[in-house]
């Protein structure tokens, strides 16, 4: 299963209006939908005029590279293991963790970390189908209303995140507008965030890294899992829109909430060489306060 290609910017806008002009009953009819489109406005449907119960929890669905695929699988694992400590360390404990992988990899000892077994022995790049399979999973969870996102393997959440979800409770989910790269192979961190006039030129973090969106889920709502299934079959850029397509407005988190590593020797990017404009970003944009450095390794934990 290779990733979803994403719809034209001029596709998106126009069904994006017809949605809200005409409803996404007749918005849905168009026979160019992607999959992703159609979910978006079967769960729009299904959720219209539906009371929004209160969240209770947030599930990060962690898809992990095959042992098979990479050079130093000790290396990959140890990084899984400091991105779960990063959710550990969360001040609410109202989250889970599921870890999607052909070979279970060594987890901390906490119930609230579960693998997720993988044999679908197809060749090629599987993330895809691992997010399939996460999502898929869901039902099987049996979880009270809350928040999912995808999470990349290798990236850190910042400190206080599951609560700040759980406390301001966003009707439709979470953005990760603002959040921090960093080089692996300098040290070099930047701030990834909506462009300024300061700095026109910066992007926001989600459209550098898939850890973005944390969005609403019902599990009482089938549409639901449906529509995290193709939506994560896309890359990232197109979380934003199908989420407002799915009328699932994002309410951007507060503070730059993760933290994404570059250059480490297994990034999944550098597999598809597509890390380095976002090496250049890091040297554009580096962070070169003492305290605000000081700031970023007391909120992530250290690799």
């Amino acid at each position: 299963m290779a990733q979803a290609p994403a719809a034209p910017k001029l596709k998106r806008a126009a069904l994006t209006a017809a949605a809200a002009v005409f409803g996404p009953r007749l918005a849905r009819g168009g026979e160019s939908l992607l999959r992703s489109e159609r979910a978006a406005l079967d769960l729009r449907i299904a959720q219209a005029n539906r009371p929004r119960p209160q969240a209770e929890n947030v599930t990060f669905l962690i898809p992990l590279v095959s042992p098979q695929h990479v050079g130093d699988w000790d290396a990959v694992t140890t990084r899984l293991n400091l991105t779960l400590r990063s959710l550990m360390d969360q001040s609410d404990p109202n989250w889970r963790a599921v870890i999607c992988c052909q070979t279970k990899p060594p987890l901390p000892d906490d119930a609230r970390i579960t693998h997720l077994p993988f044999a679908d022995p197809t060749p090629g790049n599987d993330k895809w189908r691992k997010l399939a399979a996460l999502c898929n999973h869901l039902t099987a969870m049996y979880l009270a209303p809350g928040y999912v996102m995808s999470f990349d393997a290798d990236d850190l959440l910042r400190q206080g995140v599951v609560a700040e979800m759980l406390k301001r409770q966003a009707r439709g989910g979470y953005l990760v507008r603002s959040g921090y790269v960093r080089d692996a192979s300098t040290g070099a961190i930047a701030l990834a965030d909506a462009p300024s006039l300061s700095a026109p030129l910066r992007k926001p973090f989600w459209k550098l890294c898939g850890s973005c969106v944390a969005l609403f889920h019902d599990s009482t709502v089938p549409q639901s899992a449906a529509f995290l299934r193709e939506m994560t079959q896309h890359e990232h850029r197109m979380f934003p829109y199908l989420a407002r397509l799915a009328h699932q407005p994002l309410a951007p988190l507060s503070k730059p909430s993760v933290l994404y590593e570059l250059n480490h020797g297994e990034n999944f990017g550098a597999r598809r060489g597509r890390v380095g404009f976002k090496t250049r970003f890091v040297e554009r944009f580096r962070i070169t306060d003492a305290a605000t450095l000081q700031a970023i390794a007391q909120d992530f934990p250290a690799p």
